[in-house]
């Protein structure tokens, strides 16, 4: 491995810096142009996206009047909000008992992690749709909360495990020597440890939730479409510009979170 590793390594030294940025920037221009085109268009006057019209807002302003899609914006955000905390505080448990205990049936709960995650989100939804139809449970709201919980908390417990294995045991038992408890020493020495690994379990939770259409196609009742339902149905006829307005806007919010949390970290870091 070592060798090829090397030969890798001389191929890409012989390679210009000018070539390679080239790539990359191909590369970005592939992923990112698309995203681009939509934001570009979110501010065309005209409705047909084959033409310039002209620049307008009249868009974010139909966006705004717009109930159905702020109704289901709302929804996705309840939904979103409460099966990541529900999910993170579970998987970070899971995580935790997998990563430190040793129990009978450990292995088993092991690959049922790790399927769940590989799993099509088809046969989730079908399934979880199955549960709720035999219990008797009325599909709405409640029923995708509970759905989004069940989809989030292997990618939530994967990611935590992932730190706590790497988690120095000797910062646990110095707090315990010093009299610190076992709760104690979870809330002001493991837990500050895995903060990371937990807000990153969270945030690829909510993600999963608040853009998940196949399993929520599945358990949502009459009335409580999310916004990936809204939005579907409305490019059954056709994408509006309005679409393209609200992702703008999402895609702005999520730049300004990543933006702020990186700098952030960055400064914790530094500190």
């Amino acid at each position: 491995m070592s060798i090829k590793s090397s030969s890798i390594s001389r191929s890409l030294g012989r390679v210009p810096d000018r070539a390679l940025f080239a790539l990359v920037g191909l590369l970005y221009l592939f992923l990112y142009a698309p995203i681009a085109v939509l934001m570009f268009f979110s501010f065309n006057s005209a409705k047909s996206t084959e033409f310039w019209g002209g620049f307008s807002t009249r868009w974010y302003s139909a966006l705004l009047m717009d109930q159905d899609i702020l109704h289901a914006f709302y929804r996705s955000l309840i939904v979103g909000v409460v099966s990541t905390i529900i999910a993170t505080a579970i998987g970070t448990l899971a995580a935790l008992a997998l990563a430190r205990y040793r129990f009978r049936g450990k292995s088993f709960y092991d690959s049922t992690i790790y399927a769940d995650t590989v799993m099509p989100e088809i046969v989730v939804g079908i399934s979880l749709l199955a549960f709720f139809v035999a219990v008797h449970v009325p599909l709405g709201l409640t029923t995708i909360i509970i759905a989004h919980v069940a989809f989030n908390i292997p990618f939530v417990t994967i990611v935590v495990r992932s730190r706590v294995v790497g988690l120095d045991r000797s910062l646990e038992e110095a707090a315990q020597d010093l009299g610190a408890g076992p709760i104690s020493t979870f809330l002001r020495v493991t837990l500050p440890l895995i903060f990371p690994a937990v807000i990153a379990g969270a945030l690829l939770a909510f993600t999963l939730s608040f853009d998940d259409f196949v399993i929520t196609f599945f358990v949502a009742g009459v009335g409580s479409n999310t916004l990936p339902l809204e939005i579907y149905s409305m490019v059954k006829l056709g994408v509006s510009p309005v679409v393209n307005a609200l992702s703008t806007v999402i895609i702005i919010a999520v730049m300004v979170v990543v933006f702020v949390g990186s700098r952030i970290f960055m400064r914790k870091e530094r500190a």
